[in-house]
């Protein structure tokens, strides 16, 4: 089981079991509320916890998603797709160690202009 938390700790959460290598998303959405691009896994809607959930608000995005983050101190935490059984976790928000190494890039055709992708691992345009 790993740990995971808002800076302020109004949000606590648990994950339970393994999860996929995370990705780092590029998108437009992920790097404006993220302030950079976004890493992170998931888990199935059960193996997700939440412990503590006094600053949890949710923002949608777009009409396919929603954004869960701590309304106190502004941490971009959980991405829930509708339709799908499954709950992405911010990898920052994570206690250490998490045993993860980021697998994969995703949406790097918006990506910014600000910084290059040349760690070798797989990336896909969406």
């Amino acid at each position: 089981m790993v740990k995971g938390s808002c800076l302020c700790g109004a949000v606590t959460f648990d994950v339970d079991g393994d999860f996929p290598p995370p990705s780092a998303c590029h998108c437009s959405q992920c790097r404006k509320q993220s302030g950079h691009f976004w890493a992170s896994s998931y888990v199935p809607y059960d193996r997700l916890r939440i412990t503590r959930a006094e600053g949890l608000a949710w923002y949608s995005a777009s009409d396919i998603a929603r954004r869960g983050f701590c309304r106190n101190c502004g941490s971009f935490l959980f991405w829930k797709c509708s339709g799908e059984g499954t709950t992405s976790f911010s990898m920052g928000a994570l206690a250490a160690p998490t045993g993860a190494k980021l697998g994969r890039h995703i949406f790097v055709a918006d990506k910014g202009d600000y910084y290059d992708l040349a760690d070798g691992l797989p990336q896909s345009d969406q």
